[in-house]
């Protein structure tokens, strides 16, 4: 059985005096705030980077918009939309939002908490060092996440490994808000916004990988009427990317299967998957077993009705 993360005095320097005692410039502009940038990673449109805060002293996680997409205003809107749902989501399973502001060309960015830990892809690619109570404990974490999200009105609707992240204090952190759904003031009636209307084709440009593998590592986590495009997606559609997620980790395998989109889109629409106990050689439970398979039900109307109950399942 591995380890999750552990503490590396190197990521985490020692204080001084000379640090926490320096006075503060009379002159504080935002966007001299930041310096020693470093690429932690490129997404599809979003630059992810660590910098000192001058002011502050410390290091932190500073994501913006890549020069080719900073001044699309669905684009600008998707990461206001996400810096302020991780700020206003206060709970211990969500990355905090430190500042939101422009930098010196007027282009959005914002600063989050900077953690160093491993992805559930990272984890779910070493699977067999795992048992199935860490694995599980990982997904109940962010389910929590989750559950307070959904209190609040808010749907994640990108939930896959590579947005969880596991850290040296035995966190774990649901990243990513970019894509979330959030209900205008007018409640159920309100319209929703421009930057709602999601294609399954929207993470094709990463440039860490083609786009197809971007695009199957988005679509195999899509709920069918996500992929449908419905408009009265709830949070049962998080729950079914649960299910996924599940799945995948203990089995090594995602519920839906195709060497192309179409053929994945037609497998999560039509296919249902083998039972997770006939292909895992993990020791799963029945109890565990019907849980992750009721999460993965076509229609919405099957699967559990909210996150308290399915995390109430996921512990017995």
């Amino acid at each position: 059985m591995s380890e999750f993360p552990k503490f590396k005095q190197a990521d985490y320097p020692k204080l001084y005096l000379e640090q926490t005692d320096k006075d503060l410039s009379k002159s504080l502009h935002p966007s001299f705030r930041y310096a020693y940038f470093k690429t932690i990673a490129k997404g599809g449109k979003s630059l992810i980077q660590s910098c000192k805060d001058l002011h502050l002293g410390r290091v932190v996680c500073h994501k913006s918009l890549k020069p080719e997409f900073a001044d699309d205003p669905i684009e600008q809107k998707r990461l206001l939309r996400e810096a302020r749902i991780s700020a206003m989501l206060q709970h211990p399973n969500t990355m905090p939002t430190y500042e939101l502001g422009r930098d010196r060309k007027g282009h959005y960015y914002f600063t989050m908490k900077l953690v160093h830990g491993y992805t559930f892809r990272e984890i779910i690619n070493y699977r067999e060092r795992y048992d199935t109570t860490q694995l599980l404990d990982i997904v109940i974490q962010v389910a929590y996440a989750l559950e307070y999200a959904h209190t609040h009105g808010v749907v994640h609707r990108d939930i896959k490994p590579e947005n969880i992240l596991v850290g040296p204090f035995g966190e774990v952190l649901l990243l990513d808000w970019g894509l979330a759904k959030v209900r205008s003031e007018e409640g159920e009636a309100g319209e929703e916004s421009d930057i709602d209307n999601i294609e399954p084709q929207h993470a094709v440009d990463d440039q860490s990988m083609t786009g197809f593998q971007k695009l199957q590592g988005t679509i195999s986590y899509m709920s069918p009427e996500q992929i449908k495009k419905a408009h009265d997606i709830d949070g049962r559609t998080d729950i079914y990317s649960l299910g996924c997620l599940l799945y995948e980790a203990l089995s090594g395998t995602t519920p839906a299967s195709g060497e192309t989109m179409d053929q994945l889109i037609a497998s999560t629409i039509n296919d249902q998957p083998p039972q997770l106990t006939s292909i895992t050689s993990m020791p799963v439970s029945n109890v565990l077993n019907d849980t992750i398979m009721q999460c993965l039900q076509k229609n919405p109307d099957h699967r559990m009705a909210t996150m308290a109950e399915l995390i109430r399942r996921l512990k017995q």
